[in-house]
């Protein structure tokens, strides 16, 4: 039989002392002298005490648990945000609830269900690709559960949320194209549906105006993000009579698969064709050709800037400033691997 977990109560008879005497003193509260202080936390040594986090978090009505959910936790992307989460999150003695939602919105819905009834003290949610109904974000308002959005934002009025400026990175990318002699600017897109790819389609429109290239719709293509997909937006921009010299993709792994499809076509990388992608990602670094530039979207600071943002919310007396929205843009930045 295991042996009985020693109480706060078992140190107090020891001591001859209150119980909430010996609370205070394990707590280091100011109240308590340094005698006292020093004969309780000696004897919970020797006794091995440990607390009973269930009933501190009852008393305090939190769960130190933060929930997480992301599309993907094998994309590299997702894995440093998940980095600069649990760096901040270790910080402060929280523990995260992992859920992938695989970019299914039904799978999505059932996991926040899920950290809800695990009463999570908050939430951090990169939303899915595929998700267009909200109504289970705002479940988890109706039961006071903060909510911080990262990187994939829902369209949705009154959130909390943190995400890198798109803007500039793309405009950046046109700009370094065309100094490289390119005015025929192809632009693989993600989901329409995503804000992400909305505000990459706007960017990429503004910055080629700006050097006084007329937009042509047939140059621009949506990816569902699959390989099967990013090789079908590949394929419609290489069957155009009109041929782009230059191609921006969504991210680094739609690059991979369309510079992998070029290569099938015997059309040369960096010759007959380039590619600039956004992410950023370090597996660029092992490809025979990878783009030759790439915007960084900083998911690791991405990641702790949301958790900072939440525990701000979490640990913040006051519930009317609850409803003051915290909202954090990054500037994103154009890394150039190349220059030939």
């Amino acid at each position: 039989m295991a042996p009985r977990k020693i109480t706060i109560i078992d140190i107090a008879k020891r001591l001859n002392i209150s119980k909430s005497t010996v609370s205070r003193a394990l707590s280091n509260h100011h109240s308590i002298g340094l005698r006292t202080k020093m004969r309780v936390t000696q004897l919970a040594s020797e006794l091995n005490y440990e607390p009973d986090n269930r009933a501190i978090f009852f008393k305090q009505r939190k769960t130190y648990l933060i929930g997480l959910i992301l599309p993907s936790f094998s994309n590299t992307f997702f894995a440093s945000i998940v980095s600069g989460i649990e760096d901040i999150a270790y910080q402060k003695k929280y523990t995260l609830l992992l859920g992938q939602s695989r970019d299914d919105q039904e799978r999505e819905k059932s996991i926040v269900e899920t950290m809800k009834d695990h009463r999570v003290d908050g939430m951090l949610i990169s939303i899915s690709k595929n998700t267009t109904s909200y109504e289970h974000f705002k479940l988890l308002e109706k039961n006071n559960i903060p909510v911080v959005f990262i990187d994939r934002i829902p369209e949705m009025q009154n959130i909390h949320f943190i995400a890198c400026k798109l803007e500039n990175g793309m405009i950046e990318a046109v700009n370094f194209l065309v100094k490289k002699g390119h005015n025929i600017i192809g632009l693989i897109n993600g989901p329409e549906n995503l804000s992400a790819s909305k505000e990459r389609y706007s960017a990429y429109l503004k910055a080629l105006r700006k050097n006084k290239i007329k937009p042509d719709k047939k140059l621009i293509t949506c990816s569902d993000l699959t390989m099967e997909g990013n090789i079908e937006a590949s394929k419609k921009l290489l069957a155009l009579t009109r041929r782009p010299t230059a191609i921006i993709t969504f991210n680094d792994y739609v690059a991979l698969d369309a510079i992998d499809y070029c290569k099938r076509q015997k059309i040369k990388i960096d010759e007959d064709i380039s590619f600039v992608s956004f992410a950023n990602e370090a597996i660029c670094n092992y490809m025979d050709h990878p783009p030759i530039a790439s915007v960084e979207q900083f998911p690791y600071q991405q990641g702790q800037k949301a958790t900072e943002m939440l525990l701000h919310i979490l640990e913040e007396p006051n519930p009317e400033s609850e409803k003051t929205l915290n909202n954090l843009l990054l500037p994103s930045q154009l890394v150039v691997r190349r220059t030939s």
